[in-house]
């Protein structure tokens, strides 16, 4: 079995095995007509169900004749531009090249002597991306598996720069977010200890923005009940409506009250590489700490994302020393001399993670930006943003559909309203069962949410290939789909 290992004796086998895979999908790409099969759950089930893993295949072309079926045939790909649901990017080829060279020279980002060129490229990005946001020279951060994992870091930050006498308590502190703020919020505080019920959720506006009068009461409301204002956090680009906070606002509250100000801008990061949008994200450089997904709006693999702080030093409090691995630093008398290339503090990232064992995930970004550039990167985001424009014009135009906001990002949260007033919940019925017979055709995939208790339709516009003819075609299909279920509802009826 040695002839699986990758090394200089197999480097041969190497690539032909993985020049096989990329051909295949290449080919996928290239010949895949629509965004998903439509499969079922319970018709692909059985399929995967009968592959005998204890029973090896061999060689990897017969395994890739296998993940034809199990997985190749049937995915969701979504590179295809009626691919419109959630927040998945098409990715760009620079990121998929350093995807490869990442996985198979397998560099583990905890320590110096696991990594180190990776260790500085990663730090290099992260000086990159908090100059971009304004952090200023003490600024620092790491490089984290997603959006969830870096809110759950920042709000473990924030409860730990809470003073000790007011740390003291867990059930006094507080988080302010708005009603449409991303639920890792929550989730991030009962894994905190502090509980959901610590999440104090703010209004928003007719733009689904948080209301900064509604989080000034609240923040009063706080400090008069004795309770503790651990932190703000403002949302640069929801998941649902691309809103973006009033982020000078906040920062001039959390600063009267005492709160640590954070900014998840997990959508909305690419508007750090925008030509033309970057003002949108004005007031991000008064945060304490910032959440970028670059997997969302700069086109990479997942994962990809960082947490950025405006002061390194707060990282200490995901720092915890292993003899074996980071051991604390120390000064042994008669102790051998270091190397002069080797003297300093030794730069381990594990001491700022909540990881031990991490990708170089930094690596996408680096190639991206090596390759292509951030006005590349940016020019993508900001074709998509103009898509999103175009397409509220076309839905604030057409009867058959209600559009909620005008999109400051890339989504569109609509619904369909058919001709003959009918009862709210047949709508709400008519648009969910809309989106289910869209997604099982395989014609095209959108998302759904809930606004004011009611059933919406999201398109989240990520693909630059994506043109207004594919949002209309769309639009049409569920229009079909909208007024075929309510066509038989109505002959049932009578």
């Amino acid at each position: 079995m040695r002839s699986h290992l990758l090394n200089g004796t197999t480097a041969e086998l190497y690539r032909s095995s993985v020049t096989e895979g990329v051909e295949r999908v290449a080919s996928k790409l290239a010949t895949t007509r629509r965004p998903f099969t439509g499969v079922t759950p319970d018709e692909l089930a059985p399929t995967i169900a009968a592959v005998d893993l204890d029973q090896p295949l061999g060689d990897s072309s017969a395994a890739l004749d296998e993940l034809e079926r199990v997985y190749l045939r049937d995915a969701v790909y979504f590179h295809h531009p009626r691919y419109l649901g959630h927040l998945n990017c098409p990715v760009v080829i620079p990121a998929v090249l350093g995807e490869a060279v990442l996985s198979a020279v397998n560099s583990s980002l905890d320590t110096w002597d696991q990594s180190a060129g990776a260790t500085l490229i990663e730090r290099k990005l992260i000086d990159w991306t908090t100059r971009r946001i304004g952090l200023g020279p003490a600024a620092d951060g790491v490089f984290t598996s997603g959006g969830t994992q870096s809110n759950l870091q920042a709000m473990l930050l924030a409860r730990e720069e809470v003073k000790p006498a007011d740390r003291a308590d867990l059930s006094k502190l507080r988080i302010f977010s708005s009603e449409c703020s991303h639920f890792s919020v929550q989730k991030s505080a009962t894994l905190l200890g502090l509980g959901q019920d610590a999440v104090v959720s703010v209004p928003v506006d007719r733009d689904r923005r948080l209301q900064t009068v509604a989080l000034a009461a609240e923040l009063e409301k706080c400090r008069r009940a004795g309770l503790v204002p651990v932190a703000v956090v403002a949302t640069a680009g929801t998941t649902d409506f691309g809103s973006i906070d009033p982020l000078p606002e906040i920062a001039a509250l959390c600063d009267e009250y005492g709160a640590w100000m954070h900014v998840d801008a997990a959508y909305g990061c690419g508007l750090l590489a925008s030509p033309t949008r970057r003002g949108l994200l004005e007031g991000v450089q008064h945060a304490d700490s910032v959440t970028v997904d670059y997997h969302k709006s700069f086109f990479q693999p997942v994962s990809s994302s960082a947490l950025l702080v405006r002061d390194g030093a707060t990282l200490r409090h995901a720092t915890y020393h292993a003899d074996y691995l980071n051991p604390a630093p120390t000064v042994e008398v008669g102790a051998a001399p270091v190397p002069e290339g080797l003297r300093g503090r030794i730069p381990n990232q594990v001491d700022k993670s909540l990881q031990t064992t991490r990708r170089f995930d930094a690596l996408k970004l680096w190639m991206t930006l090596r390759v292509m550039g951030a006005d590349g990167v940016g020019q993508l985001f900001d074709e998509v943003c103009d898509l999103a424009a175009e397409g509220w014009r076309l839905l604030a135009g057409d009867p058959r559909y209600d559009v909620v906001v005008e999109p400051r990002l890339s989504t569109l949260v609509f619904r369909y309203v058919p001709e003959q007033v009918t009862s709210p919940t047949e709508i709400d019925r008519a648009n969910l069962y809309a989106r289910k017979a869209l997604f099982a055709s395989g014609e095209a995939v959108v998302a759904g949410t809930k606004v004011d208790g009611r059933q919406y339709l999201k398109f989240t516009l990520l693909n630059p290939e994506t043109t207004v003819a594919d949002i209309a075609a769309v639009l049409d299909l569920i229009a079909g789909h909208a007024e075929q279920y309510l066509g038989e509802n109505l002959v049932h009826a009578s």
